[in-house]
């Protein structure tokens, strides 16, 4: 996803929203859209505004409609409300015609029926399934199923470091090992700054800094059968590895635990804060006032070695996709809208627009992905990000592991002992709170 501001606060009680949406949800008759050459479109918040999305995007519209003649009528959506306003929707069948999702959302809204899945026919109607990126369609929905979403904007984390921080406490280049994270933390944590930001209150992100963890310490989360498997040795190492960066490493500032929008990228703007773990964070930085080359960015760290295909996951696979309501009446125009957001010239738009990677080949090659920044990032959805859990509990999985991390980092800030017992009692409770199988 990408803006990790917590969309997930209805996330606990989705499960029984599916199980509605299942049931009413999904059927051909009906609508969302009564008008056969018009479309609503929900769209994420992906600039620095909801005002920057509708400058971007409007113009783009007008393009579609003028080479269409099918009107589409934007809606700009926060983060904070999004996944309840689908939610919604799902329950209601009272929804836009298209949408935008994050990617993690794709398998735990698929269950629900109401999206349109996206089956050879479909995916043939835009141009082909082979166009996207393997990666990118790996977080589109539960394996074996066609998926439920088409990738629009794809991300990854990176380790982004603050220069004149660097320079001023004498370090010539960024950590690419954990250790190496933490010795050259030390160096960085005086005089009232920190090392590295986190945002120990943002349930999201939590669960995508100790996903990433738990695959470079063996765990995943889920056994291959779907199921909660939070209390294994590598879970909650992952999960301690994390907090301890704050609770026994003391290179992130006690404040930071209460930080769940995007404080922390405001504090490396401000010199306050060397380094930040963010997706694609160029086009924020800028927003704060920093320029391009007062920001470095490298591939985030690994326990040891490099990361690589084979070797390291350090990241997971972030993005945006694109869903359709199966019940909405202009299925053809629906298809035509997709295909224009995802063909090779809008793709290279839009992604340069929002500093993300394009999710489709093609527009890959195109020389403005080539930089240095968004290099490390298409280099490590290449090769060493991993799609989080493809499984129907995804989302109540980002909120009671999300935050049994955030109760451990308020542990931590409060000087409370963070230990292996109490992460592995933390996430005893958080297993107990997930459906039955």
């Amino acid at each position: 996803m990408r803006r990790i501001r917590a969309a997930a606060a209805g996330a606990v009680t989705l499960s029984l929203v599916l199980t509605a949406a299942a049931c009413g949800g999904g059927s051909t008759s009906g609508g969302s859209n009564s008008e056969p050459k018009s479309l609503t479109y929900w769209a994420s918040n992906q600039g620095a505004s909801i005002e920057v999305d509708k400058k971007v995007l409007q113009p783009e519209l007008d393009k579609f409609e003028k080479k269409t003649g099918i009107k589409v009528k934007l809606e700009v959506v926060p983060w904070a409300d999004l996944l309840n306003r689908i939610l919604t929707a799902t329950t209601s069948g009272q929804g836009p015609d298209i949408l935008n999702i994050g990617n993690t959302w794709s398998a735990s809204l698929q269950s629900s029926g109401a999206l349109l899945p996206w089956d050879a026919k479909n995916f043939e109607a835009i141009g082909g399934k082979d166009r996207f990126v393997e990666s990118a369609l790996g977080s589109t929905g539960a394996g074996g199923q066609d998926p439920a979403a088409v990738p629009l904007y794809s991300m990854a984390y990176a380790l982004y470091y603050n220069k004149k921080m660097f320079k001023d406490a004498g370090i010539e280049k960024p950590p690419t090992t954990w250790d190496e994270l933490v010795t050259t933390g030390k160096k960085l944590s005086k005089d009232g700054k920190s090392a590295i930001g986190v945002e120990g209150s943002n349930l999201s992100n939590n669960i995508h800094q100790v996903f990433v963890l738990g695959k470079q310490h063996g765990a995943d989360f889920f056994t291959p059968d779907g199921k909660a498997d939070f209390t294994s040795d590598g879970a909650v190492a992952a999960v301690k590895q994390y907090v301890d960066l704050m609770a026994a490493d003391k290179i992130v500032a006690p404040g930071n635990a209460e930080y769940a929008q995007n404080q922390s990228l405001s504090d490396f703007a401000r010199n306050k804060t060397a380094m930040v773990l963010w997706q694609t964070a160029s086009a924020t930085f800028k927003a704060q006032g920093m320029n391009d080359d007062d920001w470095g960015v490298a591939a985030a760290p690994v326990q040891s070695g490099t990361p690589g295909s084979g070797k390291s996951t350090n990241s997971m696979v972030a993005g945006i996709n694109m869903a359709v309501f199966k019940n909405t009446k202009n299925i053809d125009g629906a298809l035509k809208f997709v295909k224009f957001m995802t063909g090779d010239a809008e793709q290279r738009i839009l992604n340069k627009a929002y500093g993300s990677i394009p999710p489709v080949k093609i527009a890959q090659l195109d020389p403005a992905f080539d930089t240095p920044a968004l290099g490390v990032l298409r280099d490590t959805l290449r090769t060493s990000a991993s799609a989080l859990p493809q499984v129907p509990e995804e989302s109540q999985f980002e909120t009671v592991v999300g935050t049994a991390v955030k109760e451990l980092f308020a542990d931590a800030a409060a000087g409370r002992p963070v230990t292996t017992a109490s992460v592995k009692a933390k996430l005893e409770k958080a297993q107990q709170q997930m459906p039955k199988k």
